[in-house]
């Protein structure tokens, strides 16, 4: 399978944020492709964050069979997917049948070069999100509120550790005078780690079922650096699940906390030769 020759390589700098270790294009691929599962997190308004997560698909998928799941998209939109992947169906047309407009918010025009470069490489697409209807259910009710209809494939994550409370809070402004809850382990807070924690689950329930499903194939996780950052989200779900050989890589490390530990396993800023490169 290789990789189309219309996502082209971006230039950037590859380094373990840990360490501050640079690697090469090359050794970052191969750590990536090292592990089961990829997660290329993003700031979803970013048209630069999805031209960087489109390069790397293609890098990855010229030298390993992958599979890509995508946050933007629910599990519902897995045949609509296929069909565009298999070359049934034009973007328009696809994003119509995706109903796109109504369960992702932000312009289809970003993620294009992801979408062409599945479909370029034959890399399987499927939807990692779920209904919001249910992340509502369990935001207010709590997991037993979870519909008996979804228990079949997502199931209830462990609590939320003291450190990701303390993390969501801050990312979400932190003690402010609109807001009730007033510290990250106030009751009042409880709620809205549930609703992140559904799509914590369910992006990792996804992968699971995926990697599970396609043994052969890295899965590759296309979502939001809020559910990766410090392996506190979807990583630390897939972890509960069993699939520990996950590696987070994110495009800049902007907001990363002194002494928190590393954000990612490995952070691309622009500027110098990309992943293709050796």
């Amino acid at each position: 399978m290789s990789a189309p020759a219309s996502t082209p390589a971006v230039e950037g700098r590859w380094y373990r944020p840990g360490t501050g270790a640079e690697l090469t294009g090359a050794e970052a691929r191969d750590l990536l492709l090292a592990r089961d599962v990829i997660l290329l997190g993003e700031r979803h308004d970013r048209a630069a964050d999805h031209l960087w997560q489109a390069s790397v698909i293609a890098a990855l998928a010229a030298r390993r069979p992958v599979a890509v799941g995508l946050e933007m998209l629910p599990r519902a939109a897995d045949p609509v997917l296929a069909e565009w992947v298999a070359g049934g169906l034009g973007f328009a047309e696809f994003l119509a049948k995706a109903r796109w407009s109504e369960v992702w918010g932000f312009d289809p025009e970003l993620y294009r070069p992801i979408f062409e470069t599945c479909r370029a490489a034959g890399a399987p697409m499927l939807g990692l999100n779920l209904d919001r209807a249910i992340v509502r259910a369990v935001r207010n009710g709590g997991w037993d509120a979870l519909p008996a209809a979804e228990r079949a494939w997502l199931s209830p994550a462990p609590p939320a550790p003291r450190a990701y409370r303390a993390y969501l809070f801050a990312m979400t402004g932190g003690a402010r005078p609109d807001r009730v809850a007033a510290a990250p382990e106030d009751p009042a807070f409880d709620g809205f780690v549930r609703a992140q924690q559904v799509w914590d689950r369910a992006f990792a329930c996804a992968i699971a079922a995926a990697r599970a499903a396609t043994p052969e194939r890295r899965v590759i996780g296309v979502i939001g650096r809020g559910h990766l950052e410090y392996r506190f989200g979807t990583p630390a779900q897939l972890a509960d699940l069993g699939l520990g050989a996950v590696a987070v890589a994110l495009p800049g490390a902007a907001g990363a906390v002194p002494g928190a530990g590393a954000i990612a396993d490995l952070v691309f800023e622009a500027g110098n030769p990309g992943l293709a490169g050796s």
